[in-house]
C-alpha cells in the first residue's frame, strides 16, 4: 500500500515541487533549467513577479476561500435539515432518501453542465421561470456576470454536495441512544432546545468529517467552476488558475508553483481544522 500510494501521490508531488523551481516549458520538458524561487517571487528591475506577486493569483486565493467558506456552511446547515428530515417516520421515507442522492450521484461535469444549460440569459428555463412569477423583467447571465457568478457557482455546488453531508449525519443520528430523547420527552423540554444541546453535540464527530471532506474539495475546486465560467477572474479558483499557466500558458515551472501553493494552502487549513475541532472536543467532553 505504501509503495503504490507513493507512486500514484508521492512521486507526482515530488515532481510537482522540483519543477516549480525550474523554467519548464510543456513544449519542452526536458530542456527545464533550475532557476530558484523565481516563479513563486522574485526582485527585478524595480518590480516583483512569481505567482505571490501576481494580483489574478490573490485574486483566486479570494475566490476560493470565499467559495469555501459560503458553500460549506450552507451545505452544512442545509444537510443536517435534510438529514433531520430522512431521520423522521413517515411514509414514502425510502423513495425520498433515495430520490435525495440523485444530485450526488451524478458526475460533477454533467450536473454543472446541466445548471450550464439551465442558468443560459437566452434559452435557461431559470431566467424564464423568474421572468413568469414577476421576480425579474429582464434575463440575467448567471455566470457571465461578475455580481452573480460566484453565487450561481455555490448554489450549484452546494445543490450537488447537500446529499453526502446529509448522509453522513443521517448515518450518526441513526446510532443515537433513544434514552436520552426519551428523558427529554418526559421531562416536557422542547425539541428545539434538546437539538441543540443533545443532538448537535453527539453528532458533531460526524459533523467535522463531512466538513473536513467537503473543505478539501472546496478548495481544490476546479470542475463546477470551470465548466460554469471558464477563466473568468471573478470566479476563478486556485485550481483553475494553475491549470491556466500549465495548459494555456504552457508555462510547467510557473503552474508548478501555483500548484505547490495550493497543496501548502490545503494542508495548513486542513492541520488548522483539525486542531481546533479536537479542541472543541476535548473542551465539550471536559
Amino acid at each position: 500500500m505504501l509503495i503504490a500510494l507513493t507512486l500514484v501521490a508521492g512521486w507526482p508531488l515530488l515532481r510537482t515541487f522540483f519543477l516549480s523551481f525550474t523554467d519548464a516549458s510543456l513544449s519542452d520538458l526536458g530542456a527545464a533549467n533550475l532557476i530558484g524561487f523565481e516563479n513563486y517571487l522574485v526582485y527585478d528591475n524595480g518590480r516583483w513577479f512569481g505567482v505571490l506577486a501576481d494580483p489574478v493569483w490573490w485574486q483566486s486565493v479570494w475566490n476560493t476561500v470565499y467559495f469555501s467558506v459560503v458553500s460549506v456552511s450552507l451545505e452544512v446547515v442545509f444537510g443536517v435539515i435534510v438529514a433531520l428530515i430522512l431521520n423522521a417516520e413517515f411514509k414514502g421515507r425510502v423513495i425520498v432518501r433515495a430520490a435525495v442522492l440523485i444530485p450526488w450521484a451524478i458526475p460533477t461535469i454533467v450536473s454543472a453542465q446541466m445548471w450550464a444549460w439551465m442558468l443560459n440569459d437566452q434559452f435557461g428555463i431559470i431566467n424564464h421561470l423568474l421572468m413568469v412569477v414577476g421576480i425579474i423583467d429582464n434575463p440575467i447571465a448567471w455566470t457571465a456576470s461578475a455580481t452573480y457568478s460566484m453565487w450561481a457557482v455555490i448554489m450549484v455546488d452546494v445543490w450537488k454536495t447537500i446529499p453526502f453531508v446529509a448522509l453522513l449525519v443521517l448515518a450518526a443520528l441513526q446510532m443515537l441512544p433513544k434514552d436520552c430523547y426519551e428523558a427529554a420527552e418526559v421531562d416536557g423540554i422542547h425539541p428545539v432546545r434538546v437539538f441543540f444541546k443533545v443532538t448537535l453535540p453527539l453528532i458533531t464527530p460526524a459533523l467535522m468529517v463531512a466538513v473536513i471532506f467537503r473543505l478539501l474539495d472546496a478548495l481544490r475546486v476546479f470542475d463546477v467552476i470551470y465548466v460554469l465560467t471558464s477563466n473568468s477572474t471573478s470566479t476563478m479558483s486556485m485550481s483553475v488558475y494553475a491549470r491556466q499557466q500549465l495548459v494555456e500558458f504552457q508555462d510547467v515551472g510557473y503552474g508548478s508553483a501555483a500548484s505547490t501553493l495550493l497543496f501548502l494552502i490545503i494542508a495548513l487549513a486542513t492541520v488548522a481544522y483539525l486542531y481546533i475541532g479536537r479542541k472543541q472536543i476535548q473542551l465539550g467532553g471536559d
